[in-house]
């Protein structure tokens, strides 16, 4: 192990022990909070590369129903384990429909998604993989726990 994955490997533990988040069951439990969040990030992380074609539906349409009731709401996405290689750009063909539904999230829902550069880079994948549309995050931890920084409720997508 390199000391580059090393030092992102310890940084990233120590990043979720500091995170004072505030987590969420499932989708029932934010659209029953009485006061509006401050945001919603959803995350998403698997050993599965064909994740992404599941959950990105099911994440469109919790944005679609949370907006309803939360108008304006502000919605980040976080993917950060094998799912996350859909979005290369290299497998745009593969995953036309993932890539299309993630382009919507991003340019028409005001939806950033962000993949994580350090898990990427212990397969080879380098930040220039994923096309533009697609955040590259130094980790996908940390990046998670930015938004949980400013009060953002954390949904985890299984």
């Amino acid at each position: 192990m390199n000391i580059k994955v090393f030092t992102s490997t310890v940084l990233m533990f120590f990043s979720l022990l500091a995170a004072p988040f505030s987590y969420a069951n499932d989708i029932e439990d934010v659209l029953n909070t009485k006061e509006r969040p401050a945001g919603v990030v959803f995350e998403i992380v698997s050993n599965n590369a064909e994740e992404l074609r599941h959950a990105i539906p099911a994440v469109k349409a919790y944005i679609d129903t949370l907006r309803k009731r939360f108008p304006k709401l502000d919605v980040a996405v976080v993917s950060h384990g094998k799912e996350q290689f859909a979005l290369t750009t290299n497998n745009k063909k593969e995953y036309s429909k993932v890539h299309s539904e993630i382009k919507s999230l991003v340019k028409d829902a005001g939806v950033p998604v962000h993949v994580c550069e350090t898990y990427a880079s212990w397969y080879n994948i380098e930040p220039d993989a994923f096309p533009d549309y697609v955040d590259v995050s130094p980790t996908g931890p940390a990046q998670i726990n930015d938004y949980l920084a400013l009060d953002y409720t954390l949904v985890v997508i299984e």
